[in-house]
């Protein structure tokens, strides 16, 4: 990847509507070569895909939670998957620590969050203990990963 991938990936995180004709300017490149660059990108895998960022809160969803989940090692596959299939779950993590996981759970309210752990996630396959953590406050989200990459 080189200075104008990392250029492009950038502006995309930022805005991905604009157009090619906007974003090969933004970049220093003409319209056909920075499509033909977003579409390597992509064929590559390291653009994944494009989606509307909505606000949870809008949405009622306002109570996030951190989620630590030990498990019996030998059920990790039925475990993740489950994670997988879980809407409640916006991202689940392996772990060196505490826990062997560390979900990130979205509820409307802590009614919801308690029904969530005692009903689903407790009953999920080889769960053994879980530590919940309530967030209080989002200071930063979703920042955009372009934001890691060297200039």
């Amino acid at each position: 990847m080189d200075k104008i991938d990392r250029e492009i990936v950038r502006s995309l995180e930022q805005d991905a509507r604009m157009s090619f004709a906007e974003l090969g300017q933004r970049v220093g490149l003409s319209k056909t070569p920075c499509w033909q660059r977003v579409r390597e990108l992509e064929r590559q895998g390291l653009i994944r895909g494009y989606r509307a960022e909505l606000d949870a809160e809008q949405l009622g969803l306002r109570v996030h939670a951190f989620v630590y989940v030990s498990i019996d090692s030998a059920r990790y596959a039925e475990f993740e998957a489950a994670a997988e299939r879980h809407p409640a779950v916006l991202q689940c993590y392996t772990t060196a620590g505490q826990a062997d996981y560390l979900m990130h759970v979205l509820v409307t309210e802590i009614a919801a969050l308690d029904e969530l752990l005692r009903m689903q996630v407790s009953r999920m396959p080889g769960v053994q203990r879980i530590e919940t953590t309530v967030c209080m406050k989002t200071i930063k989200s979703r920042a955009p990963l372009s934001g890691c990459l060297a200039p």
